[in-house]
């Protein structure tokens, strides 16, 4: 009992470490506070390697090596920076590499990583279901990064709560529509924790929260792999943590070669050092994937020296676009290039090798709803802008630009062009994009590829008379038709009200330049007609109401509040209601 004490002290005091390292980054210190704030940690540290070391010798049971080599290299690493950080005349040299105590606040990182993992959540025995869960979860990094955006060190010359409600809301919710600018308005400490939160809000607390624990532990109940099957879009019970970790290694890894190839794509020359062009390329390779459309840039990738570096460009298109096709898109992409390069191989051995569905309906829909917007897009826009923001741009740079800005519409948020330049027929296109948004279990926003490709199969069916919707030799189960519908319906609702409330505070603005705004903010877009910074603080509380909406899903928000009944067995008699 005293050793369970002891690990739930050693988190509490990790939480606080977390929280008090947060400040020191945040707040100027003097010389004595921060000699308290190096006890503190100590403290903290120490009961780490405590915790850590009794856990091992209270369990019967071997841990698993992968853990066991993690927990030798985070105590390893501990003590190395208690002899450095403590116990080195050299810590104390201004001049020294070894001054920088940067290296204890990530000790006390992989401490509360530790602790926090060891925790046992069950979802059944909570007070709040998986989708309550999920809504919670966001709503607390917002609240929480609006806290933290408003630090001293996180501004120059401070920001009011709402602008960094705004700014929180925004980066978590992966969207990009800003009051301030990022690069100018934000220190690199605050431009940071925008980095983060628009990681974490691409990937969900609960995707890091539960993977950690389920690493640690090496397994987890059955109510809780239900509840997170929910959260995953996983099939199977078997494939929620496999699924987990697909996630995290496709989205690491993405943004790690983006960040690299970004790096690569522009001159040195732009940035004051070194430091700043790696800082711009991470930023933007997590931006990018996340598809939220943050750049440090003032006017994005308008801004001169980025207008026509079209390998950038392509970099960013690609980028944006697997984030935005959906994990577990992407995931089957790479078992079905798997399984080709598998087939040539047997073909070239004489052995057969053949496995019907790799590429599953799911898939199928999405990417040939994703092409086909996009194709159609492109050619629109390159057709309608050819003579106007596509002017200043060469042959090959016309088709580039054309197709970043026919796919940058849906979620991803970035420009390469003047938007408020753009003719009438491009602004309506565009309106279309934003609504229609991302695949589903993405980084991205909108009523979803899926949720559109099922509506125009069910306009087909009806005008076959067909009684249900099939398509490649499968039929779509009508709870899935049910719910489509009904994302569609909530979507034009939580818009269409925006418009008006808005209409209504801000009177003066247009009615294009609202809609456009409010269009974005439910897909989750960023794009902007230039009238976000000075919309009021009413607007701005509505905008920031639907950005949230459009993350987690008004339906999901439904399903979070209504009580759902158990399934009865009896139906009543049917009846056909007069439509038109």
């Amino acid at each position: 009992m005293k050793l369970k004490h002891l690990h739930r002290a050693t988190f509490w005091l990790g939480l606080i470490g977390i929280l008090v390292f947060i400040a020191d980054f945040g707040f100027a210190q003097d010389q004595a506070l921060e000699t308290m704030l190096n006890g503190y940690y100590f403290i903290v540290l120490s009961l780490g390697i405590i915790s850590t070391t009794l856990r091992y010798k209270a369990r019967n049971s071997p841990r698993k090596g992968k853990v066991f080599f993690f927990d030798s290299l985070t105590v390893l690493f501990t003590l190395g920076v208690f002899y450095v950080h403590f116990f080195n005349v050299q810590s104390l040299d201004p001049q020294s590499v070894l001054y920088n105590d940067n290296w204890i606040k990530f000790a006390i990182v992989f401490t509360f990583i530790r602790e926090f993992s060891e925790i046992s959540i069950n979802y059944r025995r909570t007070f709040l279901n998986p989708a309550q869960l999920f809504i919670i979860s966001f709503l607390s990094i917002i609240f929480l990064g609006a806290l933290l955006l408003m630090l001293p060190k996180a501004t120059y010359n401070g920001i009011s709560f709402l602008d960094a409600l705004f700014t929180s809301t925004s980066a978590v919710c992966v969207t990009g529509l800003i009051v301030v600018d990022t690069g100018s308005y934000f220190t690199s400490f605050g431009q940071t924790l925008i980095m983060l939160l628009i990681q974490i809000g691409g990937l969900g607390i609960l995707t890091f929260a539960s993977y950690f624990s389920y690493f640690f532990k090496g397994g987890a109940t059955y109510e809780n792999q239900l509840a997170l099957s929910d959260m995953t879009n996983s099939k199977k019970l078997g494939e929620v943590f496999s699924t987990l970790k697909h996630i995290l290694i496709i989205t690491f890894s993405i943004e790690f070669f983006a960040g690299l190839f970004i790096y690569t794509s522009i001159p040195p020359k732009i940035f004051n050092s070194s430091f700043d062009q790696l800082f711009f390329s991470m930023f933007h390779a997590i931006s990018a994937f996340c598809n939220a459309g943050f750049s440090t840039l003032p006017n994005n990738l308008y801004e001169n020296g980025f207008r026509f570096n079209y390998y950038l460009h392509l970099i960013l298109i690609l980028t944006f676009v697997l984030g935005g096709l959906g994990f577990p898109i992407v995931v089957n992409l790479i078992n079905y290039i798997k399984y080709k390069v598998t087939t040539l191989l047997s073909i070239v051995k004489r052995k057969q090798n053949y496995r019907p569905w790799v590429l599953n309906i799911n898939s199928r829909i999405t990417l040939i709803t994703t092409i086909s917007l996009t194709a159609m897009a492109f050619v629109f826009f390159y057709v309608t802008e050819y003579n106007n923001t596509l002017a200043d741009h060469n042959g090959f740079g016309k088709i580039v630009t054309a197709l970043f800005s026919a796919t940058t519409p849906r979620t991803a948020g970035f420009n390469s062009i003047d938007p408020t330049a753009l003719n009438f027929s491009t602004i309506m296109m565009i309106f279309l994009l934003m609504w229609v948004g991302a695949s589903p279990a993405s980084t991205g926003g909108g009523i979803k590829t899926s949720t559109f490709a099922i509506a125009t199969l069910n306009i087909l069916s009806l005008a076959k008379g067909k009684s249900r919707i099939e398509i490649f030799r499968r039929e779509i189960a009508d709870i899935t038709v049910r719910r489509a519908f009904a994302i569609i319906s909530l979507s034009l609702i939580v818009i269409g009200l925006a418009v008006i409330l808005i209409s209504i505070f801000d009177s003066n603005k247009s009615l294009m330049d609202i809609a456009f705004e409010c269009f974005s903010a439910y897909g989750t877009v960023g794009l902007s007609l230039g009238i976000t910074a000075t919309l009021s603080d009413l607007s701005k509380l509505v905008i920031i109401v639907v950005m949230f909406m459009g993350r987690v899903s008004t339906l999901s928000i439904i399903i979070a509040v209504f009580r759902k009944i158990k399934h009865k067995n009896y139906r009543y008699p049917t009846e056909e209601i007069t439509i038109n």
